[in-house]
């Protein structure tokens, strides 16, 4: 499966609702990003079909160590981009709005540099 933005988005999604609450279900999925049932239903297949995540008989969804990076991956990129953009001064959701885009899109190198001089820059 190629990692589309879709899929990243819904791994992070993942990730995000279980630092909220412990056993994440399709219904959750579904309230925080507002989409259909059927399609959270049909992602879900597909993330489950391609070793992303597991779903528990109670349907309980949990990330397998392959979709974890992914989603650690889009997550800290998301939280970095959107403190960094907070920082220049950008009003917050904007900022938010545009780091979800931004982490889909950037290059592993570009996002290095980036961190990097970040980090940098608050020593």
């Amino acid at each position: 499966m190629k990692l589309t933005e879709s899929v990243e988005n819904y791994l992070e999604t993942i990730l995000v609702l279980n630092k909220r609450i412990a056993n994440v279900r399709a219904i959750d999925i579904v309230e925080e990003l507002g989409f259909k049932k059927s399609s959270v239903s049909v992602a879900m297949k597909n993330l489950r079909e391609n070793n992303y995540i597991k779903v528990s008989p109670e349907g309980f969804i949990t990330l397998t160590n392959e979709g974890m990076e992914i989603a650690e991956m889009i997550y800290e990129r998301h939280e970095i981009i959107a403190g960094w953009l907070k920082d220049l001064g950008v009003n917050e959701d904007v900022a938010l709005d545009d780091a979800c885009k931004i982490e889909h899109v950037i290059s592993s190198e570009s996002f290095d540099a980036l961190k990097a001089n970040i980090r940098k820059g608050k020593q």
